[in-house]
């Protein structure tokens, strides 16, 4: 099946040929002018990734992503305009993925998407030739925390951990080699590919994601370590 795509903006002109980009790209689509409806709609049909615009009438994008995290860890991608740095750092720190700036070429934008799914392919959705589930990487055990490669799950003490794709790959960087600094460029090449930019704060606000929602399950998590203009480490304790 093809992967579907929600996407949610008010401006129609966008909405639509975001649309017919998408569509000839392969991906169903589901497109939503309105936040409200569009929300309602992927919290009773989760599509495989949704982008959201942030700047929208009766619920930004923003709201949207906050009420999305509640229930899901969906791959979501923000578009933003220049003008609006702050609101894609707190996109990030609330669990996105990703943003793409306006105005933005429809091109980069799919790649974009086909980066994030690359990422976050399920093992009974690979390509013909790849590996199954018996072949895939074994679950990372380091202390407390277990990463499930295969499942795409993440525990620590017990505890679920829900993490988005990126947040995910940049745990499993800075875990494979515990006590060993990763720099911002390291973890940038850990969790984005070589077509993707990004800069220091957007990994620093997915660290601080990260610490956020592990503290939520055990206050005294203090395992990721900041060194100032450096990096971060992870300590097994």
């Amino acid at each position: 099946m093809s992967p579907t795509i929600a996407v949610i903006d008010d401006d129609q002109n966008l909405l639509t040929s975001v649309t017919i980009a998408l569509e000839s790209e392969g991906f169903d689509v589901r497109a939503h002018g309105d936040a409200v409806e569009g929300l309602q709609d992927i919290l009773r049909r989760p599509p495989d990734l949704a982008i959201l615009d942030i700047k929208m009438p009766r619920m930004d994008g923003l709201e949207v992503l906050r009420r999305l995290r509640r229930q899901s860890d969906l791959p979501v991608i923000f578009l933003t305009s220049k003008d609006q740095e702050a609101d894609e750092l707190e996109g990030l720190r609330h669990g996105a993925d990703d943003y793409v700036s306006k105005p933005f070429s429809l091109r980069l934008l799919i790649e974009r998407i086909r980066a994030i799914m690359r990422r976050n392919l399920q093992p009974n959705e690979t390509e013909p030739n790849s590996p199954t589930v018996e072949t895939l990487e074994p679950a990372l055990e380091r202390g407390a925390l277990v990463l499930d490669m295969a499942r795409h799950t993440c525990t620590w003490n017990g505890a679920e951990v829900i993490l988005t794709v990126t947040e995910f790959l940049l745990l499993k960087s800075l875990a494979l080699r515990p006590g060993l600094v990763k720099s911002h460029n390291q973890l940038m090449d850990a969790a984005y590919d070589d077509q993707t930019y990004v800069d220091d704060r957007t990994i620093d606000s997915h660290i601080k994601r990260i610490r956020k929602k592990f503290r939520s399950v055990d206050p005294a998590f203090t395992q990721i370590d900041t060194l100032y203009g450096v990096g971060y480490r992870f300590n097994q304790g």
